[in-house]
């Protein structure tokens, strides 16, 4: 078979969508196979195209091919650059994410990866334009799609609830972590080294992530606050892009209201080669969000032997096991006490990291990727 497959997210800092098409690609190359693969970007500078390949580990693989179609704006992607390009160049399998391209042959299939439908179940957080863009395009979509793929369970079974579709087109794969958390043995030099790139101090818990509204980071924020005197020094990190189109403004607001401006620090976007290494200098790892599709960060603290944190909600149940720690949403109380005790209390911190690496062992990029292309041969 022809594969095309979308990558425009390789390249773009877009954090979860861009770690999964990365790292299926990736894996997807190291698979013995006849098929061919085209990938399809609309970056066009040479030298950053040279170092997809080079990352993707695909140069001098005759079967991968990455091809550069320019386009002024992702509405013209799928209205009309790629449409235009596959009816010239036609794949039998075309892979994207949420929204599939419009007036495509229905002689090529169209597989797309679904992360999540929050926006269907906390639409008051999503702006209305885009909210609006999601409500009319995603179930046109998923209607073309022949093959719908979540990225757990939770999220298959939550697609076919609300869009009433046919279990039967409707299938799921994990996603997991990166190479890069796989390596043992960072040096105290590299940690130095990070540790100063985006002064991070020497204690604290960290968040790591988009700032999205359903990311709940502001309750983060106040159950630090309700227990910050008792953490011995401990800061708050919070990672992310604050000038994010849709980052949450609550969370800056919520550190002044609190008068924390001194105890939580925001470094801003990790470098994809630095992020195991603040995962390694954390105490503690936090995801409190309201919804998830599915949520490698947790994965990745796993990783580097720090103690995790979650919201109790059914996706992270699913991914984080009793590999983590679950706090009750609705109580912040709950979520404070559970903050203090998995920074202070050392039992639970050891039984958490040493159920975490256990629990990490059940994700791969690998497994995903042979069970994706397995989902295609059999489309």
């Amino acid at each position: 078979m022809k594969i095309g497959i979308d990558i425009r997210l390789i390249g773009k800092k877009r954090t979860g969508d861009e770690v999964v098409f990365f790292n299926l690609v990736k894996n997807l190359a190291r698979i013995e196979t006849n098929h061919g693969f085209e990938l399809l970007t609309d970056i066009t500078d040479e030298k950053i195209l040279r170092e997809i390949a080079e990352n993707l580990e695909i140069a001098g693989k005759d079967n991968f091919k990455i091809i550069s179609l320019p386009t002024s704006n992702k509405f013209s992607w799928n209205f009309w650059t790629l449409p235009k390009y596959l009816k010239k160049n036609p794949v039998d399998i075309y892979l994207t994410q949420y929204i599939t391209p419009f007036f495509v042959p229905r002689s090529i299939k169209i597989a797309t990866i679904v992360h999540d439908i929050s926006f269907n179940f906390f639409p008051q957080l999503i702006k209305f334009s885009d909210l609006l863009f999601l409500k009319i395009l995603i179930p046109l979509s998923l209607r073309r799609a022949d093959k719908v793929i979540g990225v757990s369970q939770f999220t298959r079974d939550e697609i076919i609830k609300f869009y009433k579709m046919n279990p039967e087109k409707v299938d799921y794969i994990y996603n997991a972590i990166g190479d890069e958390f796989l390596k043992a043995n960072i040096s105290q030099v590299e940690k130095e080294t990070v540790r100063k790139k985006y002064q991070l101090p020497e204690k604290f818990i960290l968040y790591l992530g988009t700032l999205q509204p359903r990311k709940n980071v502001p309750k983060l924020v106040e159950a630090f606050a309700q227990v910050k005197n008792k953490l011995s020094g401990t800061k708050l990190v919070i990672c992310g892009n604050l000038l994010a189109h849709n980052c949450d403004k609550q969370i800056e607001k919520s550190v002044a209201t609190h008068k924390l401006e001194n105890d939580v620090i925001f470094p801003g976007f990790i470098a994809d080669q630095d992020k195991a290494i603040v995962f390694s200098l954390a105490s503690v790892f936090v995801s409190p969000s309201l919804y998830e599709g599915f949520g490698i960060p947790p994965l990745e603290a796993m990783s580097q032997g720090v103690p995790v944190l979650c919201s109790d909600i059914p996706s992270l149940r699913e991914i984080a096991g009793d590999g983590a720690l679950f706090f009750d949403l609705n109580n912040l109380d709950d979520f404070s006490k559970k903050l203090y005790d998995i920074s202070m209390d050392n039992s639970l911190r050891s039984r958490l990291i040493r159920l975490g690496a256990e629990r990490i062992s059940f994700f791969s990029w690998k497994k995903s990727a042979s069970k994706i292309l397995a989902i295609f041969e059999g489309m």
